[in-house]
């Protein structure tokens, strides 16, 4: 049976489902999948989701390979565009493949032929966006962004460069609202790794949606961002969480958080003493870890969906599945109870 269920993102207007597919496997993160897995990919969210499904994608995902791969797919497939809901996250421009690789993410992406420049600034994003359509062929975002804002900051070389990038930024999301009273796409967000720079942007800019990366998991939940996270509620402003598994560590992946932790470091120690008691505590309850971090990626009353991502098309039934799939309180009680869980977190236990 298709998944149902809807929620409104905040007051967008707009309403989601549960789950929002990621599209970067469509760009050749790491490997290169056949155009046969690729069309698998976009074919699993319509048989396992009705219709509209929700996907999330960007101009830096495969220097705008995602895109392109995906508006060719549902084209193929025949998909009406009120039968799509697309998040587009821009800031990143497709420009010609110079040298054997491209320079934005080196060893990130497999076999691209273009590569791709940031451009963060009014006429950036509307060039972005522009480029983003064409891209999507006939398909059209309904969700626009500026994509790692935290990124472009972090860059900045002292502090007024950093007051510079920080105007690029707010010039970006004039040229977002105007695209938006337009009628050309229907709500603008952020999404960022880091959430303290959603929280500065939300005191400056009018956000319709927020999407978390690294932030709100089973692991790191901080007191202050559930505030915070909470406040955006009340206001209306609709919440997708992403990046509940820390980069696959929480299910016994190598990386965490786009890096390798050393299990000799002892900060790094840390991790994978958390995520041994996680995976024993799992065990005794006979819960999936990975069905423990969406469900409590979505605990917070207020997150409208999770964007989970897969090159494995056959994963998805199961992930829908535990996305809707509420688990037992004697499990969150354990985790809890062995520490894995703020004691005080409201939602979950």
């Amino acid at each position: 049976m298709k998944l149902a269920q809807r929620s409104p993102l905040g007051k967008s207007g707009i309403m989601v489902p549960p789950v929002i597919f990621g599209t970067s496997y469509l760009g050749n993160l790491y490997k290169e999948l056949t155009a046969e897995q690729k069309a698998g990919i976009v074919k699993s969210w319509f048989d396992n989701v009705e219709a509209p499904v929700a996907a999330d994608s960007a101009g830096k995902y495969g220097a705008g390979l995602a895109l392109e791969v995906m508006g060719s797919m549902l084209a193929k497939m025949g998909i009406a565009q009120d039968d799509i809901v697309i998040s587009n996250k821009l800031g990143w421009y497709r420009v010609p493949l110079k040298g054997a690789e491209p320079t934005f993410e080196p060893g990130a992406w497999a076999n691209l032929k273009y590569d791709a420049v940031q451009k963060i600034s009014y006429d950036g994003i509307v060039a972005c966006f522009e480029q983003g359509c064409s891209l999507l062929g006939t398909y059209r975002p309904a969700l626009i962004s500026v994509h790692d804002p935290d990124e472009y900051l972090s860059a900045g070389t002292d502090d007024k460069d950093r007051v510079k990038r920080y105007a690029d930024i707010l010039g970006a999301y004039k040229a977002l609202h105007e695209i938006k009273r337009s009628g050309k796409a229907k709500a603008v967000g952020v999404g960022s790794k880091d959430w303290k720079i959603i929280r500065r942007l939300s005191d400056d800019v009018a956000l319709d949606w927020v999407m978390l990366a690294c932030s709100f998991t089973i692991m790191q939940h901080d007191k202050e961002l559930v505030s915070f996270l909470e406040s955006l509620v009340k206001r209306g402003v609709g919440i997708i969480n992403s990046a509940v598994f820390h980069a696959g560590f929480l299910t016994g992946g190598e990386y965490f958080d786009y890096r390798k932790p050393n299990p000799n470091n002892a900060d790094d120690r840390k991790l994978f003493v958390w995520r041994e008691k996680f995976m024993s505590i799992c065990k005794a309850h006979a819960v999936e870890p990975s069905h423990a971090c969406m469900q409590f990626g979505m605990s917070l009353p207020g997150i409208a969906a999770l964007a989970l991502n897969t090159s494995n098309p056959a994963k998805t039934p199961d992930n829908v599945r535990a996305v809707g799939t509420k688990l037992p309180n004697e499990f969150w009680r354990a985790m809890k109870d062995g520490g894995l869980i703020d004691k005080a977190y409201p939602y979950a236990g």
